[in-house]
């Protein structure tokens, strides 16, 4: 390890050989380091570091060395942090190191030199920031270290050689640059690509929603809502009706203004009706007959019920008999019972083809009609409502309305587009009349 072996094995006493070798000699001795340090003074030496950052984009240079340079400053994080004159002691002391201790056996110390610059004019700031640390480690192999040689010749013409190991600290200067200067066009187009990241927005949450509707079968209540309405064009809602006949099994669209009556106006087809009216008869139906013996309105039952309300449903869809036409029905009653009208929008019958009138129904009579049902309803949204107050009326006529809407659009979101049929609004207004009989027309009272 201390030469280059000649392959020779020669002897190395008495006793034993060994491999020749062909080096120096003596060998390095393995011995410490004088302590204390021999150049323990140059604690208190000084070093000028010249340092200058290149920022290529905006072509601007920047020097640490101040216009103005007092040769006579010294480096001083609080009193002259921008001053280039470094005492050795103070930098080992801001790396938190003792230099006395580390000048005996070395060590290696990093000058970090950050510049962090705005280069703006307006807000120009440029100045380097200093600070120091160790690098290597105290425990694993600690100290640094050089080894150089000095060579000579004997008058005998030997040649020797003087070899020098030196313990000593060494200096790293690490410098770090950062420059930044407002740009219109860059703030632009970063704008403008962050507003394009709400764009894939909508992409995510459609691919979130077919892969959804492929893992339910498509089945999804959601899915279907969706698809529905993802292409579904928004019109002005003051322009918009619908309408629903007993003898059809769809929600009928229709644009404003009218041309001729609502009732012989064409529409479009929305959707299919959400429940049959024998189905909502019959819900209601459970529900009210544990009480039917308190209901004005509610006509008594036999035990042949089930054949009277089949019987029901099937007059429903038969043509309205001769008798029960009106002298006064209005051409564009179907069902007899409305009442004259001068206003397109209100010339809207219950059924599209002549047949028995909705009002008749003894489902129409328990939903809409009955009072104590109504009350009950009330009351449960407040329970302390007065039912002989002055407006009661009022409200159980608005709720009349909203239950109707319910019952044949299914969803109370058509409320303020939904038209209730002329007839079924005057049966509803006859039960709970106002005062001075002064209606709004087919609007929310």
């Amino acid at each position: 390890s201390t030469g280059v072996q000649t392959g020779r094995c020669v002897d190395y006493n008495a006793t034993f050989k060994t491999c020749e070798v062909k080096a120096w000699c003596p060998v390095e001795p393995m011995e410490r380091p004088p302590e204390p340090a021999v150049l323990r003074s140059s604690e208190n030496f000084t070093v000028l570091i010249k340092n200058n950052v290149h920022f290529p984009k905006f072509d601007c240079t920047v020097l640490n060395i101040p216009k103005v340079l007092n040769t006579s400053c010294t480096y001083n994080k609080e009193t002259s942090p921008l001053c280039p004159i470094f005492r050795l002691g103070d930098i080992v002391q801001e790396a938190k190191e003792n230099f006395s201790e580390m000048a005996v056996k070395g060590g290696i110390i990093a000058i970090e030199i950050n510049w962090d610059c705005n280069l703006d004019s307006l807000f120009y700031n440029c100045n380097p920031q200093y600070s120091f640390r160790r690098l290597d480690h105290r425990k694993i192999n600690p100290g640094f270290y050089i080894r150089h040689a000095r060579y000579s010749r004997l008058l005998q013409g030997e040649e020797q050689r003087t070899l020098f190991k030196v313990y000593g600290i060494r200096f790293d200067v690490l410098v770090f640059g950062t420059g930044r200067r407002f740009n219109v066009i860059e703030l632009i187009r970063n704008i403008g690509s962050m507003i394009s990241y709400f764009g894939l927005v909508a992409i995510f949450i459609e691919i979130a929603i077919f892969l959804g509707s492929c893992c339910s079968g498509g089945k999804s209540p959601f899915y279907k809502i969706y698809n529905r309405k993802k292409y579904d064009t928004l019109l002005d809602p003051a322009q918009v009706i619908y309408v629903s006949y007993v003898d059809e099994p769809h929600i009928t669209l229709i644009k404003m203004p009218l041309k001729e009556s609502l009732q012989h106006t064409e529409g479009r087809i929305v959707e299919k009706h959400p429940m049959k009216f024998w189905d909502a008869g019959s819900c209601c139906h459970s529900e009210s007959n544990k009480n039917h013996d308190n209901e004005e309105s509610e006509p008594r039952r036999s035990s042949k019920s089930k054949r009277s309300r089949d019987n029901e449903e099937h007059e429903l869809s038969q043509p309205l008999r001769q008798e029960a036409s009106s002298p006064d029905c209005q051409e564009w009653c179907c069902c007899g019972n409305c009442w004259p009208t001068p206003k397109y929008h209100e010339q809207l019958c219950c059924r599209k083809q002549r047949g028995e009138c909705l009002t008749t129904s003894c489902w129409f009579q328990q939903l809409l009609l009955s009072r104590p049902t109504l009350e009950r309803a009330l009351l449960y949204t407040n329970p302390f409502l007065d039912l002989e107050g002055d407006n009661i009326n009022t409200q159980l006529r608005c709720l009349a309305y909203k239950r109707y809407i319910h019952w044949r659009f299914g969803s109370l979101d058509l409320e303020d587009r939904a038209v209730i049929p002329n007839c079924c609004r005057w049966k509803i207004r006859d039960a709970y009349p106002r005062r001075i009989n002064n209606y709004t027309g087919f609007k929310m009272e």
